[in-house]
Order: structure tokens, then C-alpha cells, then sequence
């Protein structure tokens, strides 16, 4: 078995994981109905009890270069024939940001299919990737496409489960220096990059792995999380025990991550330990933490995004055994993290273990997806009268 714990087999489940389902059940119809109804609801954003903050993300020139992610996606458009452009390309304001699903099945998937392209588009796709990416971010990708075909391997479904079965979709006008951003969707790999003249969003960001080690197969070797994990646990267990006990949100760990899928209008108040408590040293590993979600984006960008975080008041969330499986969260007015050792899927285990791993990213308030940019952007240069 691959990083998977003794005794714990696969689960299988005939003609669940293609990439059409064999049959259209009442029970998937009605899955399909509840995540377009959630998705056609209004955008508000994830907010706190008191409702949505604003002021939080001004329109403003940062002076970052953020030409070569436009020509990645103008050369990705270049090769790309009248019907795959039709069916792999979407204006800013498409619901299909929101159909995003970490998932094995079909649901509502949309754009291109990387399986279905030739090498070339393949590779200009992840140009855009690699450019608008950390090296740290890019490689966490890519390492997580990998494990999807490991999983593949383990299973004898390489042709469902494998490093391309994702679809990316362009958004957006980037020949025209407008904004545009993009979008790649599939199994625990869900990013969303949007570009407002020099500013970018890279949220909602859902990363995840089951199995998070790879021990044979194409990719042996490869491994996932082990420093979300690592640092996250570091953080917890070095706190004095008065704090530990206000770090604690909950008894057990909840049965998935909060703030996924098809919730973007999620309310959840702050709760945990808030970091302005934690010592030089504590404070340190919290910013370390911070630092494997918020340095995902690419150079500048990053920095940038690390000082608005540090710039607001962040809670530590902690659910579970330091010692075993558990849950975290960082929440902030302008950051949602959290982390979750999840139940097996693709495996049989029926309880938390950790080779199987959630995570995802949001900006609170607004602006996932940079909609509060957009909005900014739409009311300074297409208001009536601006011209």
C-alpha cells in the first residue's frame, strides 16, 4: 500500500469515479441541482456573523510585473483550435468560478479537459501556472496531480485517476490588458487566479491528497503536506496550556473542511487563539505557517499578500491529538486557512487518518475570486459617465 496504514484497503464503489457517471441517479441529479443553486446564489463571500467588512482590499497599482503570466495566456489561447477556444474560454463574470469541486466525479466540470489536449497546450498550461506561481506553490501542484495518478495506479484506473485529468478554464480578455484570471479543476487540485491590472487573488485554493505518499509507482517518492502538517502541530504543541486551551474550537474534528466547496458564502465567526498573544517565538511558527499558504502565489505577490494578513488580527482554531489526526484553522478578516486529516474515500477507512489530507484557502470579505477588485475595477472605469 502506498503511505496508507497497515490493514487499510481500497474502497470501491463500481462506476463511481468516471469522468461521466454510468447512470444520472435521482441522488447525483440532486447533488448536481443543490451545487448549482449554491453556486447561482448572489456573491457575498465568507464573513463573520456581523456580515461583510469592507475596505479591506483597495484598488491600487503595486508595480509588479504581470506581463509574463499575460503572454503565457495569450500563447496559451494561440494553439488552442475555434472549438477549444469556445469550450476552454469564459468572461470575468461566469458562474463557472464557482462550480470549482475537489472531488473524483463529474460534477459541473468545465473548460478544457488537460487529458483530452496535445503537449503543447498541456505545457502552455502550465506556463501559466509556473508563472503565476511560487516555485513552492507550482511544485505542491504538481506533486499533488502526481499523486492522482497514484492513487490511479493503486486502484487500475490510471484512465480515471491519473496527472491530467483536470480542466482548465481562461477567463477574462488578457490580449486586452484587462482583467482575466484562470481556473484549474479536478481531484484535490481546485486553484483560482484572478488578475486585476498588477493586483492578484489566488483564492479559493483547495489542495488536498489521499494518498499523501507515494511509495511505489510513476511517481514513488513524492509526498504531500508534511509541513502544513508539521509546522501546524509544532505551532499547537508549543503553546503553554492556558493557550492550548483557548486554541481549542472543538472536541473532535469536524467531518470536513468548513469553508470548501461550494460554500463561498460561508459565516463563521472567529474563534481560537488570537496571534497577537503568542510570544517572539510563537509568533515566529505562526508566520511560518502563514508562509506555506500565503507563499503559494508568485514573487511579489506573495510578500504582498503576507503583510495585508500580518496588517489584521489572525485566530489559531485547533481540533484533535497533536499525536494522531487533527484540524487547524487561520482566520482573519482577510485570510481563511484551514487543514483537515480527512475519512478515507478512496480508501476504506472509515475514521480520520493522515494519509488523507485537506486544506483550502480564502479570502474573507469579499474577495475570493478578486470580486471586490473587479467590483472596484467595474465602478472606476465602466461607470456611466466614466468615459
Amino acid at each position: 500500500m502506498v503511505g496508507v496504514r497497515p490493514g487499510i484497503g481500497m474502497r470501491h464503489r463500481t462506476g463511481a469515479y468516471t469522468r461521466e457517471p454510468d447512470e444520472w441517479t435521482p441522488e447525483l441529479l440532486e447533488k448536481v441541482a443543490w451545487r448549482r443553486e449554491a453556486a447561482a446564489e448572489p456573491f457575498r463571500g465568507v464573513a463573520t456573523s456581523a456580515g461583510i467588512r469592507p475596505g479591506l482590499f483597495p484598488l491600487r497599482a503595486t508595480g509588479l510585473d504581470v506581463e509574463p503570466q499575460r503572454r503565457a495566456a495569450e500563447d496559451y489561447l494561440a494553439l488552442l483550435t475555434p472549438k477549444e477556444l469556445a469550450e476552454g474560454r469564459f468572461p470575468m463574470d461566469d458562474v463557472t468560478w464557482r462550480h470549482w469541486a475537489n472531488g473524483a466525479r463529474y460534477f459541473l466540470r468545465h473548460g478544457l479537459c488537460m487529458e483530452d489536449l496535445g503537449e503543447p497546450a498541456r505545457r502552455a498550461i502550465m506556463t501559466i501556472l509556473r508563472r503565476s506561481l511560487s516555485p513552492y506553490g507550482y511544485q505542491q501542484v504538481v506533486d499533488l496531480m502526481h499523486l492522482n495518478l497514484t492513487v490511479g495506479e493503486l486502484r487500475g484506473e490510471e484512465h480515471l485517476l491519473n496527472e491530467w485529468m483536470y480542466w482548465f478554464s481562461l477567463y477574462g480578455e488578457p490580449e486586452d490588458g484587462g482583467p482575466w484570471g484562470w481556473q484549474i479543476d479536478g481531484h484535490h487540485v481546485n486553484v483560482n487566479c484572478v488578475f486585476v491590472g498588477d493586483q492578484m487573488v489566488l483564492t479559493p485554493t483547495f489542495l488536498g491528497a489521499e494518498p499523501v505518499v507515494a511509495e511505489a509507482g510513476k511517481y514513488a517518492g513524492t509526498v504531500a503536506f508534511r509541513r502544513e502538517e508539521a509546522i501546524g502541530r509544532a505551532l499547537f504543541t508549543g503553546l503553554t496550556d492556558a493557550q492550548r486551551d483557548r486554541a481549542v474550537i472543538a472536541g473532535e474534528l469536524p467531518r470536513g473542511l468548513y469553508a470548501g466547496a461550494f460554500r463561498d458564502n460561508w459565516e463563521m465567526d472567529y474563534a481560537g487563539l488570537p496571534l497577537s498573544e503568542l510570544t517572539i517565538e510563537q509568533r515566529e511558527t505562526a508566520v511560518d505557517l502563514l508562509d506555506l499558504y500565503v507563499g503559494r502565489a508568485g514573487e511579489g505577490h506573495a510578500e504582498l499578500r503576507m503583510a495585508e494578513v500580518l496588517g489584521q488580527e489572525t485566530f489559531f482554531g485547533w481540533a484533535g491529538d497533536p499525536a494522531d489526526v487533527f484540524y487547524y484553522r487561520l482566520h482573519s478578516p482577510v485570510l481563511l486557512v484551514e487543514f483537515e486529516h480527512q475519512w478515507g474515500v478512496m480508501f476504506d477507512n472509515d475514521e480520520p487518518m493522515r494519509h488523507h489530507i485537506h486544506t483550502v484557502v480564502r479570502t474573507p470579505n469579499g474577495n475570493d475570486y478578486g470580486a471586490d477588485l473587479l467590483r472596484q475595477h467595474r465602478e472606476r472605469h465602466h461607470a456611466k459617465g466614466s468615459e
